[in-house]
């Protein structure tokens, strides 16, 4: 059901209509912590990696900021109660909806194809709409992309791990600057006491199709 919503989503979306939808996010979060005080303090912590990426970084901490927010804590680079530490990735890959017969598995493909206008299709060949020769359809035409965030929180000055948790979404929409904050979000639902094991975190988002 989940994908099939997603894709009934994006098939609205390229109409160019604003459509409400619903980022499901399968979220896991361990917590050592038992309260924490109302606008408790952070600051971001950046791996080496992420330090030579600094634009790219503070546009996800910018992503990240207002989650953490809601979840009650506030920046305050000099008088940190915490340290929080960001992560996203994102991977595209070809949609688990697509054709199989499209992406080399039917006639046409790997032997002569039929009908009026099919050349023989040995090898790979390419894939297009209408007649011609079919191979592996290119990921531009049916993506999917798998999401990720993850949240570190360590308590100073003992630079101990307080907080861990993760947030994983996967759909045919290509925005992430609209579902990374979102997924921040579900990542930090029930901080600083979250529910144990994996759980589903549905949030609804409007957008609308750049």
């Amino acid at each position: 059901m989940k994908r099939w919503l997603l894709v009934v989503f994006a098939l609205t979306a390229l109409s160019g209509c604003a459509t409400s939808w619903v980022v499901d996010s399968d979220v896991q979060s361990f917590s050592k912590l038992g309260t924490v005080a109302p606008g408790a303090t952070y600051r971001f912590e950046r791996l080496p990696s992420q330090q030579a990426s600094d634009a790219a970084q503070q546009q996800l901490e910018a992503m990240a900021a207002p989650a953490l927010e809601r979840a009650g804590l506030r920046p305050d680079n000099a008088a940190p109660r915490y340290s929080v530490q960001i992560g996203a990735r994102v991977t595209a890959a070809l949609s688990p909806w697509a054709d199989p017969w499209l992406r080399g598995a039917g006639w046409g493909a790997w032997g002569p194809g039929w009908g009026a206008g099919w050349g023989p299709g040995w090898g790979p060949g390419y894939y297009r709409h209408g007649y011609g020769w079919y191979g592996p359809m290119p990921l531009a035409d049916n993506p999917w992309y798998a999401r990720e965030v993850s949240v570190v929180l360590r308590e100073l000055p003992s630079n101990t791990v307080v907080y861990e948790t993760r947030a994983h979404n996967d759909g045919p929409y290509p925005s992430s600057d609209a579902i990374l904050p979102v997924l921040f979000d579900a990542a930090l639902q029930g901080f600083p006491n979250p529910p144990q094991g994996p759980r589903r975190v549905d949030i609804p988002l409007t957008a609308r199709q750049p």
